[in-house]
């Protein structure tokens, strides 16, 4: 009986614990082809819906409104920044954004520098309405796969290529 009593307990209490996770990945792609550099930012729909409602007033359609997404495309730029590793800002340019599925995406690019050794990286997109927010960057192309998790305090991250 007290096992039983246990069980009902903590399914009652489980909805109470649960937290979803705001999360975003963001590839950051030196692509040889196009010497650009090219970033492709991915949000929930879900987490971009309320990012919306909360950044803007008034009626807001994430999905069918594409003022709306641009809108929120550059909220995403003026929260995100590429530098060399001596500092040198990269200049992004917006190349679009998209409703897909579950996912809203907003794409990026700047020409790569000549003989870059690294970036720093600033991603605080939704990081000032969710302080738990996580935005994990992956940076290819550039030998290894290297990862940035930007959490809590993280301003500027930065990821180191090798040596040829």
């Amino acid at each position: 009986m007290r096992f039983l009593l246990i069980i009902v307990c903590l399914l009652v209490a489980a909805p109470s614990m649960a937290h979803q996770l705001k999360s975003s990945v963001t590839t950051v792609l030196f692509n040889k082809r196009t010497h650009n550099v090219e970033l492709m930012h991915r949000f929930y729909l879900h987490d971009t819906e309320h990012a919306v409602g909360t950044l803007f007033k008034g009626k807001i359609d994430i999905i069918n409104n594409k003022a709306d997404q641009l809108r929120f495309a550059k909220y995403v730029e003026s929260h995100v920044a590429l530098q060399t590793l001596s500092g040198e800002p990269l200049a992004l340019s917006f190349v679009g954004a998209q409703v897909d599925g579950k996912f809203f995406w907003v794409y990026q690019e700047a020409p790569i520098p000549e003989n870059i050794e690294g970036i720093k990286m600033s991603n605080g997109a939704l990081r000032d309405l969710w302080p738990s927010q996580v935005n994990m960057v992956n940076v290819e192309g550039k030998g290894k796969i290297k990862t940035l998790n930007f959490t809590q305090g993280d301003t500027w991250l930065e990821a180191r290529f090798e040596q040829n």
